[in-house]
């Protein structure tokens, strides 16, 4: 993909996704954000991704969500109606944008892994310092220095004029799933979703039969 490429298509998104498409299963929204895009407002000018690659974390029993510890002034966001943006800071330098997923006061989030660029590349190159397009949303931390996402999203409606999830009726290449990244303990769970050879998710990105076997058994909402 060239630099620029795929400006003209960021007249096709479709209706915003209001408070009811988070308000399920987080498996069923962590796989139903794949192909859709993520629209952010930076200043005059409109960032636009395609979502590729999604992870979910779910309620105080989960070892690798935020919310094992239980409720904390950090993810409290978690714990509040579905629909709004839980940004968080962590390693010292990275921001990490998740949309808050179920109902209000169970803590469920789907973090976002990797975006397509779309629209505003030359600004998302300028943060990033790379002109590389697979690898400029490419990791959580990457993708919201690209579009700029800080502390000032968190608890935003998803659905609003700074930040908000347009429907694509593109039709979507095979998704895959398979364990997460970077935590120490639930990374066997195969509640990582992502599109399949994408040359834009995470290097680990191999999907598991089983896991996708185990998906319905897994599905708590």
């Amino acid at each position: 993909m060239k630099r620029g490429e795929s400006k003209s298509r960021s007249d096709e998104v479709g209706h915003i996704y209001p408070a009811e498409f988070y308000a399920r299963s987080t498996l069923k929204v962590a796989r139903d954000l794949l192909g859709q895009y993520l629209v952010v407002k930076d200043g005059r000018a409109r960032l636009l991704a395609k979502i590729v690659e999604t992870e979910a974390y779910i309620g105080e029993n989960d070892p690798a969500c935020h919310a094992a510890v239980g409720r904390t002034k950090r993810n409290a966001v978690m714990y509040g109606p579905p629909g709004h943006a839980y940004v968080y800071f962590t390693y010292g330098n990275h921001f990490m944008l998740n949309f808050v997923t179920m109902r209000e006061s169970y803590p469920a989030a789907v973090l976002i892994r990797a975006l397509e660029p779309v629209a505003g590349i030359e600004r998302m190159i300028a943060r990033r310092r790379t002109d590389d397009l697979h690898k400029l949303c490419r990791g959580p931390g990457n993708l919201t220095a690209a579009l700029g996402i800080d502390r000032t999203h968190n608890g935003l409606p998803l659905f609003g004029p700074k930040i908000a999830v347009h429907k694509n009726e593109n039709r979507r290449p095979p998704i895959a799933t398979g364990g997460r990244v970077g935590v120490n303990e639930g990374w066997e769970k195969p509640w990582r979703f992502f599109f399949r050879d994408h040359p834009g998710v995470s290097v680990y990105r191999k999907g598991t039969a089983a896991g996708r076997k185990r998906l319905p058994e897994l599905n708590n909402g």
